[in-house]
Order: structure tokens, then C-alpha cells, then sequence
């Protein structure tokens, strides 16, 4: 039996304006490393699973910088529409970080409380630099700052699917990002 409610998704970032924004976002990023001192030797992107695998990938496709992709798999949703605030880190990263820049690739930050935590792990793994990009930002549910050098869109408080995005496991292939609007 299906718990999840019947619901529609009503678009909110048409394909278009994603891949128009990811472009100018790799822009600005490529722009600030290779202006670094010393410049950029490497940088590692650190993909926060699942729901930036799409986002990673073209983000990723458009820089112009040595690059490595590593990726950590937390969690605070389940199957829920409403993060349970309990951060779990189910796969922490295969590559050493220490003396390296690394930028965190994450699909959205909501509360807070999941970028805050693994922030802090990383920070205390020693990296050059540690910066963030998100694709999409809820300010008007934030409990704890985060610093995100790099933001895709502000969106209101509306559960959102699709570029990697789910709702229990479903709608991660939609090429655009969806309001979910429950039916029932």
C-alpha cells in the first residue's frame, strides 16, 4: 500500500531558466578560483546525494578548473515533506580533503541544520577552502546560517521536486524544478 498522498506538480523553474543560471553560476565559480592566491591545483566538488546528482553533473560540465567529484550521502527527510531535523550520514567522502579547496554542491537548504552539520565535519578535515553552492534556497525556513557563496534560486516555502529533487523517491527526473501541490 502507498502512503505517499495523490498530488500535481505545478512548475516553478522551467528547464530553461535552471541551465541558464547553472551556466552564469559555473561562471562566476571558475572567476573566483582561478583568482585565488596561489590559484586553483585542484578543486574537489563535494555532491550532497541524491538530490544534486543532476545538479552536480552540470554544474561539473561547465567548470574550467582541475576537478575531482566526490560525493557524502546525508539525509533528514525519509519519506516525509518536512525535514526531521535528525542528520544522518549514511556515505562520508573517499577523498582526503586536507590543504584542498573543496566546494560543497548541495540541491537545497531549507532549515539549515543538514549543510550546518556537514560543514562542520568538513571544516574539520583541514581544506584550504570550503565554499558552498546551492541550487535552490528557502530563506523563510531558516533555522541555522549556513554561508552559501553561490545561490541558483530563492524559492518560497513550497515542497519542490525534479533536477534530482524526490518526494518518497519519485519525480527526480523531471527536467525542471515542480511546486508538489497535494490533491487530497
Amino acid at each position: 500500500m502507498n502512503d505517499t498522498p495523490s498530488y500535481d506538480i505545478d512548475i516553478l523553474i522551467p528547464e530553461s531558466e535552471i541551465t541558464a543560471r547553472v551556466t552564469t553560476l559555473a561562471r562566476e565559480i571558475n572567476s573566483h578560483y582561478k583568482q585565488m592566491e596561489n590559484g586553483c591545483p585542484k578543486l574537489v566538488v563535494v555532491g550532497l546525494l541524491r538530490g544534486s546528482f543532476m545538479f552536480i553533473a552540470d554544474l561539473v560540465r561547465r567548470l574550467d578548473l582541475p576537478v575531482e567529484v566526490d560525493f557524502m550521502t546525508v539525509s533528514s527527510y525519509g519519506t516525509g515533506m518536512i525535514s526531521s531535523r535528525e542528520v544522518r550520514i549514511r556515505k562520508d567522502l573517499d577523498a582526503e580533503i586536507g590543504g584542498i579547496d573543496v566546494l560543497v554542491v548541495e540541491d537545497i537548504v531549507d532549515t539549515g541544520h543538514t549543510l550546518a552539520q556537514v560543514m562542520n565535519i568538513l571544516n574539520t578535515r583541514n581544506p584550504r577552502s570550503l565554499e558552498v553552492c546551492c541550487l535552490l534556497n528557502k530563506p523563510s525556513r531558516r533555522e541555522v546560517e549556513v554561508p552559501m557563496r553561490w545561490t541558483g534560486f530563492d524559492i518560497p516555502d513550497e515542497f519542490v521536486v525534479g533536477y534530482g529533487i524526490d518526494y518518497a523517491e519519485n519525480n527526480r527526473n523531471l527536467p525542471h524544478i515542480g511546486k508538489v501541490r497535494l490533491t487530497d
